[in-house]
């Protein structure tokens, strides 16, 4: 914390006294010297850094005019105060030097995103979780982008560096085709609101950049209803491609217009899953036990208090909704209100391309982690191969519906033979 109070000439003054390059931008010298702290501080390094601080608040302290009566204060007891240097990622800070979180405020201040952290913790913004994606690390945690003017149009930068384990997972032979094909760096953007995990949200005008790239962010949908404004899918951005996947430092640059509502940004090193994978998960932890639908069956169809008619049984079609096949793993949502199910297989991989989460058959949400398998519908699909539908009873039995399908094959009227 002392090296984030440094001014720039500081800055390379540290830097040169243990031979590292002084060249750069405040943010880079501000980067190469937290690295030089964390992986390399010698006792030799640490004397030189509490001499600058010492050296710069002693010079400071001689420069300020008299304290006012009954103003006095400690050194140990100098407030938290921080303002942003226009164009630059790090605070201007002068701190305390005890009962301070530093790792937090390391967090923060090498991020430049948030301001300094609360003396109440505050609850935290959450994101939902993305099925297709299983987070390795958490880079960045969901962080407050802040304006810093009154104009419009904000940007926000941020700097980082790979820990070396980050590194070595990414260098290890093991994991190359990982990197390659299934391990991305997401960039993920929701609304400051800790009520409820966040889906992600773009604020207007939002561009973002990587070191000296800009990435590709989803456009809008134009509707086709009149007075309906476009849409545009919020999804997380893949920033892999323009990562410096090494202990360089990155800069992620997000550009975005204020306007009165409250983001939040986060980085995340994900493996990416396939749609085969996650089949694979539901079939080992979301098959519901036949019983256990034979049980919901008999549920669904007793009398209903309020109604005067009681049901004596409900169709339910072996074809899939979405793509009008026959089922093969029968699945729906444990919300879902309908004994109907829809193909598992098909669903997913729907979802993989467009992630949408909608049941195909009562059009509400039906997230993968709500998803079972029908263990009494899988059963009857073994077991009636012929039928295309089938009646569920009252008792939870079921019965093919094979009678209707061959009388409609069969004449409904006498045929008049024509010449006779």
């Amino acid at each position: 914390n002392m090296v984030m109070s440094f001014r720039v000439s500081d800055l390379q003054m540290l830097l040169g006294f243990v031979g590292r390059s002084k060249s750069g931008l405040k943010h880079e010298l501000v980067t190469r010297a937290l690295q030089l702290v964390q992986f390399d501080c010698s006792p030799e390094v640490f004397k030189k850094i509490k001499e600058l601080y010492e050296t710069r608040y002693a010079k400071k302290s001689s420069e300020v005019a008299p304290p006012q009566p009954q103003q006095h204060r400690s050194p140990e007891a100098l407030s938290i105060h921080s303002s942003y240097d226009r164009g630059s990622t790090v605070a201007r800070t002068s701190i305390s030097t005890t009962n301070i979180d530093y790792p937090a405020l390391y967090g923060k201040y090498l991020n430049g995103l948030g301001r300094l952290p609360p003396k109440v913790a505050k609850p935290e913004v959450r994101l939902v979780k993305l099925p297709f994606y299983t987070t390795l690390d958490e880079l960045l945690k969901p962080t407050e982008l802040v304006p810093q003017s009154n104009e419009k149009l904000q940007e926000s930068p941020c700097i980082f560096a790979l820990t070396p384990r980050q590194v070595e997972l990414i260098r290890n032979s093991k994991y190359v085709s990982l990197c390659i094909n299934n391990m991305s760096f997401l960039y993920r953007i929701c609304y400051t609101d800790t009520s409820s995990p966040q889906e992600d949200q773009y604020p207007p005008n939002i561009a973002v950049k990587v070191n000296h790239n800009y990435c590709s962010v989803p456009g809008y949908y134009p509707s086709n209803k009149p007075g309906v404004e476009p849409k545009r899918p919020c999804r997380p951005i893949n920033l892999t491609h323009f990562m410096y996947l090494s202990a360089a430092t990155n800069r992620i640059t997000v550009t975005w217009g204020n306007y009165g509502k409250s983001y939040s940004v986060g980085l995340y090193l994900v493996r990416q899953m396939t749609s085969a994978e996650l089949l694979q998960r539901l079939k080992t932890i979301g098959v519901k036990h036949p019983e256990l639908c034979k049980a919901l069956v008999k549920e669904k169809l007793r009398l209903d208090p309020d109604s005067e008619i009681a049901t004596t049984g409900v169709r339910v079609s072996l074809i899939c909704p979405l793509v009008k096949m026959r089922l093969s793993v029968p699945c729906r949502a444990e919300t879902c209100a309908h004994l109907q199910c829809f193909d598992a297989v098909f669903y997913l991989q729907m979802n993989e391309k467009k992630p949408t989460w909608m049941c195909p058959v009562c059009d509400k949400p039906a997230p993968y982690d709500q998803l079972i398998i029908d263990g009494l519908l899988s059963k009857i699909l073994t077991e009636c191969e012929d039928a295309d539908e089938i009646e569920y009873l009252v008792d939870g039995s079921w019965c093919p519906i094979r009678a209707e399908k061959e009388r409609s094959c069969s004449p409904q009227c006498p045929i008049l033979v024509l010449g006779e």
